[in-house]
């Protein structure tokens, strides 16, 4: 298998996991894989008076740079201007958080050992 299709199977399977996990905490899951010209956002889940764009990373176990350490200052400007294209297009009057969830594989990169649901993960003005 080509390394392209390897890696978007391995996110599909951590995009997957996120999603039981906001579920299990009691979040309805809004849209997955929402597109524009600035990005794409993993999630978009909504829970009490907040809407969530959450942004999936993963690492095998014990890799030096955690998950959540890809999501660089970068990558944060165009998860929020994605949200913000998204909050244009569907009016709603919950309060926007950008998370992130890091998903732990195991050394075989297929078996998941964990997740780490990060709230508040950055804000829309950093």
């Amino acid at each position: 298998m080509n390394y392209n299709k390897e890696k978007s199977k391995k996110g599909k399977i951590g995009e997957d996991a996120a999603v039981a996990l906001l579920i299990k905490k009691g979040y309805e899951i809004v849209k997955r894989n929402y597109y524009s010209a600035y990005g794409e956002i993993d999630i978009i889940a909504k829970k009490d008076d907040e809407l969530i764009f959450a942004e999936v990373k993963s690492r095998r176990y014990g890799s030096v740079e955690k998950p959540a350490e890809a999501v660089t200052p970068s990558k944060q400007k165009k998860i929020i201007k994605t949200a913000e294209k998204y909050l244009d297009e569907n009016e709603n009057n919950l309060y926007p958080r950008f998370d992130v969830i890091e998903i732990f594989f195991s050394a075989n990169g297929y078996g998941i050992l964990g997740c780490n649901h990060i709230t508040n993960a950055f804000l829309k003005n950093s």
